[in-house]
């Protein structure tokens, strides 16, 4: 199964990362992801293909300091809730 994922923008209501970090973030959200839907699947209502305009998932509960591959790993099993298996 080929997944093509195209995340146009990730809005994190009241978390402030540090614009240096942002790529990092970035990377530990999409390789997250990447492992969750290689690993668990797809929803079987997206197997077919479909543009998802939003994705709402669980809240995510931030301690005192995240790490940019801890923020990553929270959002992207966030995330997977709402478009995996």
């Amino acid at each position: 199964m080929n997944v093509n994922l195209h995340i146009e923008s990730l809005i994190l209501d009241g978390v402030g990362v540090d614009p240096k970090q942002r790529d990092s973030l970035q990377a530990a959200v999409e390789q997250e992801l990447a492992q969750l839907l290689t690993s668990g699947g797809l929803a079987n209502s997206l197997t077919g293909g479909a543009a998802i305009p939003r994705v709402a998932g669980p809240s995510i509960q931030l301690g005192g300091v995240n790490s940019p591959g801890d923020l990553g790993s929270q959002i992207a099993h966030s995330v997977y809730r709402g478009i995996g298996k």
